[in-house]
């Protein structure tokens, strides 16, 4: 049985990370099972390496997706709303010889 720390951590018993191939720095998932947490090693879900060309080309082309769809929703300021210019950002720090 483990013991959450302060840091909410929780140690994986020996006989389990053996068990699963779980080593230290590997991640682990945790989701919900209806009354109960499952511990998921993350390279259980993950895809196996090595992927072909097309499976490359299909998951670049799927996050490139993700990626337009953010954006679109995104609305840039008008520099001059900032309330400063990068010409004062220039001058703040120096120092005036006279």
């Amino acid at each position: 049985m483990s013991k959450v720390t302060s840091k909410l951590q929780v140690t994986v018993p020996k006989a389990l990370a053996q068990r699963y191939g779980i080593r230290p720095g590997d991640d682990i998932r945790f989701e919900e099972a209806g009354e109960v947490i499952r511990v998921v090693p993350a390279a259980a879900g993950e895809p196996a390496k090595g992927l072909d060309t097309d499976a490359r080309l299909r998951l670049f082309d799927a996050a490139t997706a993700r990626q337009r769809t953010r954006e679109t929703g995104r609305t840039l300021r008008e520099a001059s709303s900032r309330g400063w210019t990068r010409e004062e950002l220039y001058e703040r720090g120096r120092t005036r010889a006279d």
